[in-house]
């Protein structure tokens, strides 16, 4: 960031750097195997029901991504050599990341092992802008793990974060102030933070392709289609986000709701609004790299009445269909409903940090 840019009035002056490692899990891989260096490779299950985890960029060229099927991944790249997860090496990694941030400033967040926002306002190291600062961390990750990181330098955790993704990998991108609302303009809406497929295609359908497409509309407007969310989106379309930075804390649950503009009665609209729920919580869930037991319904009705419904597993919950059928079977338990319905909200309870050795692992079909 060019501190020599007055920020705007409206801004705060915080000065955000969002660091995300470069495909972390492969690159770790192709790290300590030479021999898997330039080729497409694949962390995860090579068996039919297993899930890619992570994808080399030489993986991304033929459309493999995470969360993807291993048995479409290899239809897409016959070549794909698949690794077998090393979680404990990932989680070593990490941290020796984050003891690379903690040399800049306490304020950090991570989002996940390869993710982080840190504030870096206060500038401990003396150098004088966040954009040295951004640079001095990427190469000092580079010197001592041998990976590499794209990072985003502006004045919010939400430019910062779309503009980590802007010029990887290996790349810097840097938003101050006069320029935020011209970049979010830009962006297809599909890239925002927080917009899952499912919004995004409920979003094409209304004709919002765009950053500028949404910033056309009233906040009324988008309360109307997106309920709650609809101030959130009002803000990020125009540069907007006063979310701090908070440094890392243990979660007891991920979750989401939302609130409708309309009240939903019919079991098919409610199933459908749970769904773009869930297109917003799971990927949460996987971020955090953490696994829970606990699923939990909250549901309230047009006179405010609020109930919950909670499902208990054994075992963590393994993966998005598992949570899915808990959700919907919560639901569906009270319909038909006896009366309106003006919110949903869905959570993962009974979380298990990755480092907590009763937690359990993803089950990538290994």
């Amino acid at each position: 960031m060019d501190e020599t840019e007055p920020p705007a009035p409206a801004y705060s002056g915080r000065r955000i750097i969002h660091v995300d490692m470069d495909a972390f899990y492969a690159s770790v891989e192709q790290r300590d195997n030479p021999e898997l260096r330039g080729k497409p490779v694949a962390v995860g299950g090579s068996r039919e029901r297993g899930v890619v985890a992570a994808a080399s960029y030489e993986a991304r060229v033929f459309g493999v991504r995470s969360a993807m099927p291993s048995s479409r991944a290899r239809r897409l790249c016959p070549d794909l050599v698949f690794v077998k997860p090393r979680f404990e090496v990932y989680r070593d990694v990490s941290r020796q990341i984050r003891a690379i941030f903690a040399r800049y400033t306490a304020l950090i967040e991570p989002l996940s092992l390869d993710e982080a926002y840190l504030d870096v306002t206060g500038d401990i190291a003396g150098l004088g802008s966040a954009t040295a600062t951004a640079e001095r961390i990427r190469a000092e990750i580079r010197a001592e793990t041998g990976l590499t990181a794209s990072a985003g330098v502006s004045y919010n955790k939400f430019i910062a974060k779309m503009a980590s993704d802007q010029n990887k990998p290996d790349g810097l991108c840097v938003i101050p102030p006069h320029k935020g609302r011209d970049f979010v303009a830009s962006l297809p809406v599909k890239r925002f933070y927080g917009v899952g497929p499912r919004t995004a295609e409920k979003m094409a359908k209304l004709g919002i392709e765009t950053g500028a497409d949404l910033r056309a509309q009233s906040v009324e407007w988008l309360h109307r289609n997106f309920g709650s969310w609809g101030e959130y989106l009002h803000g990020a379309a125009r540069g907007i986000d006063h979310r701090e930075v908070r440094n890392d804390r243990p979660r007891k649950s991920v979750g989401a709701e939302n609130t409708f503009f309309r009240d939903l009665v019919s079991p098919t609209e409610l199933i459908e609004a749970l769904d773009e729920i869930i297109d917003t919580v799971w990927p949460r869930i996987e971020k955090s790299e953490s696994r829970g037991r606990t699923v939990t319904l909250k549901l309230r009705y047009n006179d405010f009445h609020t109930i919950t419904r909670a499902k208990s597993f054994g075992e963590p919950v393994r993966d998005r269909a598992q949570f899915t059928n808990a959700g919907h079977a919560l639901l569906l338990a009270l319909c038909p409903v006896d009366r309106p319905i003006r919110l949903l909200g869905l959570t993962l309870s009974g979380l298990e940090q990755p480092d907590d050795p009763r937690g359990g692992q993803l089950d990538l079909g290994l």
